[in-house]
C-alpha cells in the first residue's frame, strides 16, 4: 500500500511542481493575461492524457512499454527545450507569443508525467471494480499530497522578494527541466532508441532508497534516480551547467532598459520581456 502511495505522490509531484512554478513565474512577473492560456495547456494535458489512459487501460487497445518509453522520452526533450525558452529566450517575443509558448509549456511539462500517471490511475479503478478499493484510494490519497505540496510551493513563490524570485525560479524551472530531460534519457535508452553508455554511473539507492517518502520527494521535484547510467549524467551535466550559468546574465538584461525611455511607461509595456 504504501508503494502506492509513494507512487501517487511521485508522479503528482512530477506533473504539479513545474505547472505551479509557471503559474507563480505568470503572477510574480505581471503578466495576469497569460494566466488563462497557462491553465488551458494544464487542463488539456490533463483531460488528454486521463482520456488516454482510459481508452489504453479499457479499450481493446494497449501501449507496448516500448511505445510508452519513447513517447514519454519524446515528450520530455520538448518539454526541456520549451521550459529553457521559457526561462532564457523570451525577453524579445510579441506577448502573444509569450502567451502561446507559456502554454505550451504547460502541456508539454504536465502532459509528460500525467499519461505515466493517468495510466496508473486507471489500473488502480480497474482493481477497485474487481472488489479491491485500498490501491485506489491510497494513489488519490498521494495524489492529493502532491497536489497540497505543489499549491504550498506556488504560494511560498508568489510571497517572495521579486528580485530573488525572478532568478531563483528561472534556477528552479531549468534544475526540474533537467530532471525531465535526465528521465526522457533514461526512457529513451529503456526503448532502444538511444545508444551511448548504459552502465551505472553510480548507485546510492542504500542511502535514498526509491522506496522511501525522500525519494519520492527527490524523483517527483527534481527527477531524481540514485542508479543513473553514465548517458543520463552526462547529459544532465551538459544541459544544467550551460543553462544555470545563462540564467544571471538572462536576469540582468531583464533589468535594463533602453537609454532614455520613460521608466514607468516601459514596465507597464513589457513585464515579460524585463523579467523573463
Amino acid at each position: 500500500m504504501f508503494d502506492d502511495y509513494l507512487i501517487g505522490l511521485r508522479d503528482g509531484l512530477e506533473a504539479a511542481v513545474a505547472a505551479c512554478l509557471l503559474l507563480a513565474l505568470v503572477v510574480r512577473t505581471g503578466r495576469r493575461d497569460a494566466l488563462p492560456p497557462v491553465r488551458a495547456g494544464i487542463g488539456v494535458a490533463v483531460v488528454l492524457a486521463l482520456g488516454f489512459g482510459w481508452a489504453l487501460t479499457f479499450g481493446s487497445q494497449q501501449l507496448t512499454p516500448r511505445a510508452q518509453e519513447t513517447l514519454g522520452g519524446t515528450l520530455s526533450a520538448v518539454a526541456v527545450a520549451l521550459v529553457m525558452w521559457t526561462v532564457l529566450g523570451t525577453r524579445r517575443m510579441a506577448a502573444r507569443h509569450v502567451r502561446t509558448l507559456l502554454a505550451a509549456t504547460a502541456f508539454f511539462a504536465v502532459g509528460r508525467e500525467s499519461l505515466d500517471t493517468s495510466l496508473f490511475l486507471w489500473a488502480s479503478v480497474r482493481a477497485s471494480l474487481d472488489g479491491s478499493h485500498g490501491p485506489l484510494l491510497v494513489v488519490l490519497l498521494g495524489l492529493f499530497t502532491a497536489l497540497v505540496l505543489a499549491l504550498l510551493l506556488h504560494l511560498a513563490a508568489i510571497r517572495v522578494d521579486v528580485t530573488r524570485f525572478l532568478t531563483w525560479s528561472g534556477v528552479v524551472l531549468l534544475v526540474v527541466a533537467a530532471g525531465f530531460l535526465a528521465q526522457g534519457v533514461h526512457a529513451l535508452q529503456e526503448a532502444e532508441l538511444l545508444g551511448g553508455p548504459r552502465d551505472t554511473a553510480f548507485d546510492v539507492s542504500g542511502v535514498v532508497p526509491p522506496d522511501s517518502w525522500y525519494g519520492a520527494l527527490l524523483a517527483g521535484v527534481l527527477g531524481f534516480r540514485p542508479d543513473p547510467t553514465v548517458l543520463q549524467v552526462a547529459v544532465w551535466l551538459l544541459y544544467t551547467v550551460p543553462a544555470l550559468a545563462a540564467v544571471p546574465v538572462s536576469a540582468a538584461l531583464s533589468r535594463t532598459r533602453p537609454p532614455g525611455s520613460n521608466s514607468r511607461a516601459y514596465d507597464r509595456r513589457s513585464p515579460v520581456d524585463r523579467h523573463l
